[in-house]
């Protein structure tokens, strides 16, 4: 039976890596009923990891959805039915909680009630910020040692600016830890270990706790009152106020963003998961209470808005293509309208029509085959031909384009060549199907070298897939070291001209161009800008100027490297009415386009990555003096539960095997996260010792 729209939830797991997101999940499947037993991460027997990278790894490596019923048994206590992606902690991997993001109507984000807010947090946080996805925080790991839930509330505020509300606190801390306390109706809830979490009971907040209790349920009623004037009333009057009312007054101002309840337990120890699961049907939003997608009319440019109802005009987003032995799946969010099979919907990007001939629901890796899918659902269909990552599927009468994804640059790059010219067709074969899937991995062919190069977003992600394409897909290829993906850029603006003309004895060819370039710090773009008219240079030869001025950048001027931060104004040009050839132009621009920039002055760029690692105090020093001989630059040092914190940014090109590196300081008691924060110049005695300049 259909789940009604009102009943339907669509979250995301996010947080930092380790903070314990797939045992929070493998905990939900339990407590569902879709799982009979207990998944673990370090036995790799959890169903969302279930790629053999990850299970021999330990960590999330690519989204993983599951479909799950609830009934809560607070709110209206109806059967809800939950759409869960399981999203990666690792900064490697952030494109998979991009594109979740981009699709999910609400999350669940993981602290580690030890660490608290850490470096992934605040990412996975900004995230969900982009997209503007309500969200509940789950502080796990409650019974740990160091364990401080009130440390972790204060950190959401301060690191993450948000407000929290702290709707339960901890029965007990450490290996005390017995239960929760649910602050909107005041119970405590004991959980029987033996039972595997199965088995609780509600009842009176022990004598102990009370006072506590009530001080964080006073600091809850005051942060409502001023989102609610229902509450705002009578919280003033001091008189009584029901739990449905907290709840709504909590929903509310949840969905629009105004507060972040806090929940906390202990996924790996039973404690706390039906709560959050009961929370996330009272709290956060169905597809009803999110905002219309908009989208443009693909020929007219049109905005047009869509609700989510099963009776409108079919729309789904293309977010994400998994490739495995049985072909390409490509997952879609459906937002509006229905589903089925032997239909036929259109792809406004390139004007193609699919039909639908295979359609799942997804539970980690196993597919489950449905008839018809609709508004509110996250489903796969197998089959597709023509359509990629972030592409709109929409009803070919009522044609829709959804706002394009984008994703981060990469910052790594490697070399890889066939064993053998047979394997060459095997090779691109199985690089362009990991490109479908992963939009931050990419490939070029060096002009110079005539080597395959694939760039990513770190050592492990080019790693990974490095072991998919050897293991997985059985290529025969040799594989280079991972190396840095380098940009070039100018110094200053500088205007240069430039002509082609054939070598003697050539057809007679012809074309002038004059190029003003000027830097744009931080642009990943090349913007070519026509400021002549077509008495200088005609629009038919437009095209073939702006392609030689591209082809010049990515061929880079100093050493290679594409050169980024630049924009390009065509300032002036002549032609030739019977010798002027898109060629010839096309050489023009390129050649005004290098001279240009050495007249400009180049200078070379590299990815900086934002950094923390934590280090016990007997290693500070050990570490301290490592990343200065690393170039770091250090801006934050504090100490959070006995560990000491140093936050900061490092040259990428400095930190090629530090995990192994940080093992050996530390007898592997320090940990560190990285992700790319910016491209910077490289400094002149760096970039001589590269024999660059």
């Amino acid at each position: 039976m259909a789940v009604p729209l009102e009943r339907k939830r669509n979250i995301g797991i996010i947080a930092h890596i380790d903070a314990g997101k797939t045992t929070t999940t493998e905990r939900i499947l339990f407590y569902s009923g879709l799982e009979h037993r207990l998944g673990n991460v370090d036995d790799g027997t959890t169903v969302t990891d279930w790629m053999e990278e990850e299970r021999k790894r330990g960590i999330t490596i690519t989204d993983a959805a599951v479909t799950c019923p609830w009934r809560p048994s607070t709110g209206s206590g109806q059967a809800c039915e939950i759409n869960i992606i399981d999203t990666p902690g690792h900064v490697d991997f952030t494109v998979e909680v991009e594109r979740a993001m981009r699709v999910l109507d609400g999350a669940v984000v993981v602290l580690d009630a030890v660490a608290g807010v850490q470096a992934q947090s605040e990412t996975v946080w900004r995230q969900a910020d982009r997209y503007r996805v309500p969200r509940l925080v789950f502080v796990n790991k409650m019974d740990r040692p160091g364990a401080d839930f009130d440390k972790c509330v204060d950190m959401v505020h301060e690191r993450l600016g948000a407000t929290p509300v702290a709707i339960q606190i901890p029965l007990g801390v450490g290996q005390d830890l017995a239960g929760v306390v649910d602050l909107i109706g005041m119970q405590a809830r004991h959980y029987d270990v033996a039972s595997q979490g199965a088995v609780f009971e509600d009842g009176p907040i022990p004598a102990d706790t009370l006072e506590m209790a009530q001080l964080h349920r006073d600091e809850m009623l005051r942060v409502l009152a001023e989102h609610s004037d229902a509450i705002m009333e009578k919280y003033l009057e001091d008189e009584p106020i029901g739990d449905e009312d907290l709840r709504a007054a909590v929903r509310k101002a949840t969905i629009a963003g105004h507060i972040v309840p806090v929940l906390c337990g202990a996924a790996f120890r039973n404690i706390g998961v039906q709560r959050l699961l009961d929370a996330v049907c009272d709290f956060l939003p169905s597809p009803l209470d999110v905002p219309p997608v908009r989208g443009t009319h693909p020929k007219s440019g049109q905005f047009i808005e869509r609700h989510a109802s099963e009776k409108g005009h079919f729309l789904s987003l293309l977010f994400k293509i998994a490739s495995d032995a049985h072909g390409d799946l490509s997952y879609l969010r459906v937002y509006a309208g229905r589903l089925t099979l032997r239909q036929q919907v259109l792809n406004p990007r390139t004007g193609d029509r699919e039909r639908i001939t295979h359609l799942f629901r997804m539970y980690a890796s196993q597919r489950a085959p449905i008839e018809e899918a609709v508004a509110g659902d996250l489903v796969a269909v197998a089959g597709l031909k023509a359509s990629s990552t972030g592409d709109t599927l929409c009803d070919p009468r009522h044609p829709i384009v959804l706002e394009a994804m984008s994703f981060p640059e990469t910052v790594v790059a490697m070399a890889i060549e066939p064993k053998t010219s047979a394997e060459r067709s095997r090779l691109d074969s199985v690089l362009a199907r990991l490109g479908r899937e992963d939009p931050t991995f990419q490939r070029h062919v060096d002009p110079e070298t005539g080597q395959t190069i694939v760039s990513g977003m770190g050592e492990l992600h080019l790693e990974v897939l490095k072991h998919r394409m050897l293991s997985d897909f059985h290529v025969a290829a040799n594989v280079g070291r991972p190396r840095v993906s380098y940009k070039e850029t100018i110094v200053r603006a500088a205007e240069h001209e430039a002509e082609y003309v054939p070598p003697l004895g050539g057809h007679p060819q012809f074309a002038r161009v004059r190029l003003r370039l000027e830097p744009v710090p931080g642009s990943a773009q090349l913007p070519v800008q026509f400021l002549v008219g077509e008495d200088a240079i005609p629009r038919a030869f437009r095209s073939a100027v702006a392609e030689g001025i591209e082809g010049a950048a990515s061929g880079g001027v100093l050493a290679g490297y594409p050169v980024v931060g630049v924009a390009a104004r065509v300032v002036g040009g002549a032609f030739h009415p019977t010798d002027s050839t898109e060629g010839a132009f096309a050489a023009a621009a390129a050649r005004a386009f290098r001279e240009g920039a050495e007249k400009a002055g180049m200078t070379l760029l590299e990815p900086w990555m934002r950094f923390e690692v934590m280090t016990p105090e007997a290693h500070l020093g050990d570490v301290l003096a490592d990343l200065n001989a690393r170039r770091a630059q250090i801006s934050e040092q504090a100490i959070r539960s006995g560990v000491h914190v140093l936050c900061g940014q490092v040259p990428l090109s400095e930190m090629f095997g530090y995990a192994t590196a940080l093992r050996s300081l530390s007898q592997g008691r320090a940990t560190f996260t990285m992700e790319p924060v910016a491209y910077l110049p490289v400094p002149e005695q760096v970039a001589r010792a590269m024999t660059i300049v």
